[in-house]
């Protein structure tokens, strides 16, 4: 549902209503965060989901707790795709490309501490994930928050941003439910063809 900002942001840049970037991606962050709790809920309740599609009992049950694992890594994801696009609208490209960066190289070193040092195994790969998720939300927030590049563009936390959200759904859910589309088919093809050869072998997640 992001992807409305794409035209959302857009236009308001090109009409140089620099402040409306901001509102707006507030706006996207607003829903995006609601859609994300039952979202969050169906994460919660993988489990019955592949062992219905005929998935072994165990590997429905730990794709279950990985999943468990990774729901902060859903509302961290949606704040960082409006991030994104707030900041690519006003081609401000290379603070994305650094916050990436040392989010990368930190993953590593968070993953290989929540995976082997500490035992956790899958359910560390899954906190490690949300640990990087947040981190990079967080470096961007500060670069927004800091500078000078943003200070027309992000007027601050508005209550305007509360304002006209049926606008935003209503540009945001066609995008959404044609990425779903896509998803759904590339892994519903997935889950069929495994179905069919009698592996079972489905074990690949997607963020929202």
């Amino acid at each position: 549902m992001a992807s409305a900002l794409d035209t959302l942001c857009g236009q308001s840049y090109g009409a140089k209503q620099y402040h409306m970037l901001g509102i707006h991606s507030q706006r996207a962050m607003f829903v995006l965060l609601l859609v994300c709790i039952p979202l969050a809920l169906v994460w919660a309740n993988t489990g019955p989901i592949p062992e219905a599609l005929g998935q072994d009992p165990s590997i429905s049950m730990e794709a279950r707790t990985y999943a468990l694992y990774m729901i902060p890594c859903v509302f961290g994801y949606g704040i960082l795709q409006c991030q994104v696009r707030f900041l690519q609208t006003q081609s401000i490209v290379f603070p994305m490309m650094i916050s990436s960066g040392i989010t990368t190289v930190l993953h590593l070193v968070v993953c290989w501490i929540l995976v082997f040092k500490s035992g956790l195994g899958s359910k560390g790969a899954a906190l490690a994930s949300c640990v990087s998720y947040w981190l990079n939300v967080m470096l961007l927030s500060l670069y927004i928050k800091f500078s000078p590049s943003c200070s027309k563009t992000w007027p601050g936390y508005s209550r305007e941003a509360l304002q006209d959200v049926l606008n935003f759904i209503r540009l945001g859910l066609p995008s959404a439910l044609m990425l779903g589309d896509l998803v759904f088919s590339d892994d519903g093809t997935a889950v069929w063809s495994a179905s069919e050869s009698g592996t079972g072998n489905i074990c690949s997640f997607n963020l929202p």
